[in-house]
């Protein structure tokens, strides 16, 4: 075998390990878990995961909040005694999610191009004799060129989305940045039978934005992130095995 060979067949070799590896690990897990209701996730501080990186953005400079000497009113405040709105760090707030999105574009191209090319030579300061001694012996001076094509192209393309999410869940605030907006954290899981569900939010928003209930729309949340999805004998049986989904990454047809 060529080298090409040696090596197209190497890599499909290590392909195949890594995807039996993958399915006997994910089948042992499985198997252990047969008979037994999908485990909930522990409730963790979210700023300990592995992944937690806190939110660095533009701000400007921190700004002194102005105090009232001998004043029974806190500036900002929506209540006579006290705020309840989430305002520091383990504060919890309400995230209402109502979206419900449609979107519809279409697009059409037509492009048609004609064109008709003719060259000869009747006369050539008399040299039109000598192009047989130049061009092969075929060619004709009357009829040197004649180019004749036609191109059009058609396309039509068309986009319909109709998305509907509705659901409320609390978050924490896991940061406060220096101009005293508020960074979101929140994660929900319910379990019903064999199937899990999961939903996450994150975002920032504006302590004005949040209501006097405690609670704040999905549209006033800059940089929102909403994960809703599952896991449970549903979700897996919903979800293509690795060996498949490895062929559709790698089979070029």
């Amino acid at each position: 075998m060529d080298r090409r060979t040696i090596k197209t067949t190497t890599m499909l070799t290590a392909l195949i390990a890594g995807s039996l590896m993958l399915s006997g690990c994910n089948a042992l897990s499985r198997m252990s878990e047969v008979g037994a209701t999908p485990k909930l996730a522990k409730i963790d501080n979210p700023t300990t995961q592995p992944n937690y990186r806190p939110v660095s953005m533009p701000m400007p400079a921190p700004v002194q909040p102005h105090k009232s000497p001998n004043s029974l009113w806190r500036p900002g405040s929506r209540a006579f005694f006290k705020d309840l709105r989430a305002s520091q760090v383990g504060d919890l707030v309400t995230v209402v999610i109502n979206v419900d999105d449609q979107a519809e574009i279409e697009n059409e191209t037509n492009r048609t191009r004609t064109s008709d090319e003719n060259a000869n030579t009747p006369a050539l300061l008399g040299y039109q004799a000598a192009l047989g001694s130049i061009l092969p012996e075929a060619a004709v001076a009357t009829a040197l060129l004649d180019v004749d094509s036609t191109t059009t192209h058609t396309g039509t393309g068309s986009i319909e989305r109709d998305e509907a999410i509705e659901l409320q869940v609390a978050a924490v605030v896991t940061q406060v940045l220096p101009n005293g907006n508020l960074v979101l954290h929140g994660r929900q899981e319910i379990r019903v039978n064999y199937e899990v569900r999961e939903v996450q939010i994150a975002g920032i928003v504006r302590p004005e934005d949040i209501t006097n209930a405690n609670n704040v729309t999905h549209e006033k949340i800059a940089e929102l992130r909403v994960s809703y999805g599952g896991r449970g004998h549903i979700s897996d049986f919903q979800q293509p095995r690795y060996g498949s989904q490895i062929i559709d990454i790698v089979f070029p047809f």
